[in-house]
Parts: C-alpha cells; sequence; structure tokens
C-alpha cells in the first residue's frame, strides 16, 4: 500500500510547521492510498495556487517526475529536511519508499528521539533515511546498551550528540574503535557515550593514530602524548593540517612556550588562534605580566581583564 503525504501527516511524525505547508500542499502530491496512481493527465485543470507552487519540483524543468517522487521529496522537505542535499549524499533515496522512511522515524521516535531532532540528524547523516533497521540500526543501539552502558531514555541525549552512530557499523567501527580507545586509557564510558562520542565513529588508523604521531613528532614522548590524550580527549578530533600545525608553531615560535607546558594543559589546542590565542597572548605582551597558561586562556573576559589589571597596577 502506498504511503500518502496524508498518512503521514496523520501518523504526527510532522512538526507543526511543517503540517501547516503540507496540508495547503498535499493536493499537489498526496496519491490514493487505495489504488495505484496513474500517470499525470495533460487535460488536467490547472491546480490553484498554493503555498508551494513555486517549488522547484513543480517548474516546468520538473515536469517529468513522478508524482511519487514528488511526493517523497516534499515530505523531506516538510519535515525540515533539505532535500537535495540528502539527495546527493544518498543516492538510495531516489528508490527508497515513502512507507522505508517512515518506519525509520517511527523506528527512531521508538527510541526516544524527538520529531524536532529529525532535522539536524537526517540532515547530518541523509543515509540513515535508507538504512536498515534489523542489520543497521538496531545493532547500533545494542551496542549503546551493552557496550557503553546507556540507559534507554539517555539514547537522545547521545544521538544528538553523534547522529553518526547511526551510519556507524559496529562490527567495523563502533567495537573496535571502543577497543582502542580502551587499550589507551579511555575508559570512562560515561564520558566516551555523553562527551566523547565522536571518538567512537573515528578510524582507529587514519584518524587517531596519526594524531598520537603527531603529537610525538612535536617532541613528546608516546607516553606523554598518551597522558595529554587523557587529560584532553577532544585532542583525538582536532585536524593536524588547521590546527595542530597552526597552533603549536605560534606557541613555539611567537610565544616562546616550553612543551612541558601543553603537557600540563593539552586544552590548549581547544582554544580559537584567533580569536583567543593571539588576542590574549598580546594583552599579556603588553602588559608585562606573566599568566600561567591555562590562566591565560580559561579565565572569563571579566576574570582576564582584572588579572591584567592588576598585573600592570
Amino acid at each position: 500500500m502506498h504511503l500518502s503525504l496524508h498518512t503521514l501527516l496523520s501518523s504526527n511524525t510532522m512538526f507543526p510547521a511543517a503540517r501547516t505547508i503540507a496540508l495547503h500542499s498535499s493536493s499537489l502530491c498526496s496519491v490514493s492510498s487505495d489504488k495505484p496512481s496513474s500517470p499525470p493527465s495533460t487535460n488536467l485543470t490547472p491546480k490553484p495556487k498554493s503555498l508551494l507552487q513555486n517549488h522547484p519540483l513543480y517548474t516546468p524543468t520538473n515536469e517529468k517526475l513522478s508524482l511519487q517522487f514528488k511526493e517523497k521529496i516534499l515530505c523531506l522537505e516538510v519535515m525540515g529536511i533539505d532535500s537535495g542535499k540528502a539527495l546527493s549524499q544518498n543516492p538510495n533515496l531516489h528508490t527508497a519508499t515513502l512507507e522505508s522512511i517512515h518506519s525509520i522515524i517511527t523506528f527512531l521516535v521508538s527510541k526516544g528521539i524527538q520529531h524536532k531532532d529529525l532535522p539536524r540528524i537526517f540532515g547530518m547523516c541523509p543515509k540513515i533515511l535508507t538504512s536498515s533497521i534489523k542489520t543497521d540500526l538496531n545493532p547500533v543501539f545494542d551496542f549503546l546498551i551493552h557496550d557503553l552502558k546507556v540507559p534507554d531514555h539517555s539514547f537522545r541525549k547521545v544521538i544528538k550528540k553523534c547522529p553518526r552512530l547511526l551510519t556507524s557499523s559496529v562490527v567495523d567501527q563502533l567495537k573496535p574503535a571502543l577497543f582502542y580507545l580502551n587499550r589507551l586509557g579511555l575508559r570512562d564510558l560515561e564520558a566516551l557515550a555523553y562527551q566523547d562520542c565522536v571518538l567512537l565513529v573515528s578510524n582507529v588508523e587514519r584518524t587517531i593514530i596519526p594524531k598520537l604521531k603527531h603529537l610525538e613528532s612535536l617532541g613528546f614522548t608516546k607516553e606523554e602524548a598518551r597522558c595529554m590524550v587523557l587529560r584532553c580527549p577532544a585532542l583525538l578530533t582536532f585536524s593536524i593540517e588547521n590546527n595542530f600545525q597552526p597552533k603549536f608553531e605560534y606557541f613555539s615560535v611567537e610565544m616562546k612556550g616550553k612543551l612541558e607546558e601543553l603537557k600540563e594543559f593539552p586544552q590548549y589546542f581547544s582554544f580559537s588562534l584567533e580569536n583567543r590565542i593571539k588576542v590574549r597572548h598580546m594583552e599579556v605582551v603588553e602588559s608585562g605580566i606573566n599568566l600561567p597558561l591555562s590562566l591565560m586562556l580559561k579565565s572569563t573576559d571579566d576574570e582576564f581583564r582584572e588579572l591584567i589589571k592588576k598585573g600592570a597596577g
């Protein structure tokens, strides 16, 4: 049975604003659920103008699109999903049925995901829309329960933090990453689930290990690099080219800092070079005072100004 836009509307899977738009425009794309749709007639009386009449789907260049395809795209749009981006990133959506998309939504909602979360989740990972509940999604939730010890009522918090979990293979990605991170010393499952879950979707060989090797190339020992990561797991998510290299160069050349400071405060790499590090460093230099790296960067603006004032006084 074909799942029409009317069916989706009646199932409350759409957001209030989207439902309002869809109700005004469903006459353009709805298909009877009682019988197969017939090809649009060339003698149809022109439809009255609607809220979505100027939507790209209804321009002359797209007249050859099937009615079912138009309906599917409209349903994605009224849910707040960029259909063009979704289709380009997940070509399988071209042949996916509304029934299958609806089943994915229903499944995620049953796991505690709220309707308002869906645009961001699907926007970041359109692949989820064509996932298999049995072979793709269910194993991820089993992993959250059994391996990360995440209770059912906390699924939403974890998935909102990292939607990519839903597109990651448990066998090939999530479990190997968790095993490696545990060996590295990151054994706090709660932190891995709610704060650093992006590490679980990071490739060990291509992403995590190169970050550790780069820290070693800066002059840290293997154990020092490991300890830095334990103090600041986000280090494993930073870009070598866009983060480590420019920030370390500024630290060593302009700030004339010592490695010991970074060992004690690896969070240095988490601050903006242009908007935080450079600005505050220049103010410290101009004031002629000495501030520990952590105090210079972690203090609030008011606290920093007070430190400068006291130091200059």
